[in-house]
């Protein structure tokens, strides 16, 4: 991982929208997620879900729905808005004896909000194809043992495009 790594937008035309701009950054932090979710299974670390917190995940389903959409993961969002308070008051909680153990504080004050962003099948499959892409210009920019060719990148986009807009 190489926190100086910046990003790029490649595929653009003069019919680029700032909607599908704005997308595509979206997707580019699902594809880092994903990237970093397929580190921690290398070393085994199995991760079925994924549960989110903060602003973007209350506010933002188009957001959640694409990390469920990229990942292949179910998304669920903390009932709590200020989830590093909780956590504090949590320990709190166990210190002061209100509850035995950390498991007993958590599920005492936490929760999820009842909606679950599922992934769907389809965008998940355009996606893989599309994470293979963002895979081979991570490791082009980003390591210095890659061998490849680009050659074709931009032209495997447009052909991705015409199937996801099918």
């Amino acid at each position: 991982m190489d926190q100086r790594l910046t990003g790029l937008l490649i595929g653009q035309t003069l019919y680029t929208t700032p909607a599908e701009i704005y997308r595509a950054l979206i997707e580019a932090t699902a594809f880092g997620a994903l990237t970093i979710i397929n580190r921690y299974e290398e070393y085994g670390v199995k991760i079925s879900q994924v549960i989110n917190c903060g602003g973007i995940a209350k506010k933002n389903p188009v957001v959640m729905q694409i990390y469920a959409d990229v990942t292949g993961r179910p998304m669920k969002v903390s009932r709590s808005a200020q989830t590093c308070a909780l956590g504090s008051a949590v320990a709190a909680a166990v210190v002061a004896g209100a509850h035995k153990d950390f498991g007993a504080a958590q599920k005492a004050m936490t929760g999820l909000k009842p909606r679950i962003f599922k992934p769907n099948a389809r965008a998940h499959a355009i996606y893989r194809e599309l994470y293979s892409l963002y895979k081979e210009l991570h490791d082009a920019f980003g390591t210095t043992g890659w061998n490849g060719n680009l050659h074709g990148t931009m032209k495997k986009l447009i052909v991705i495009r015409q199937k996801a807009r099918a």
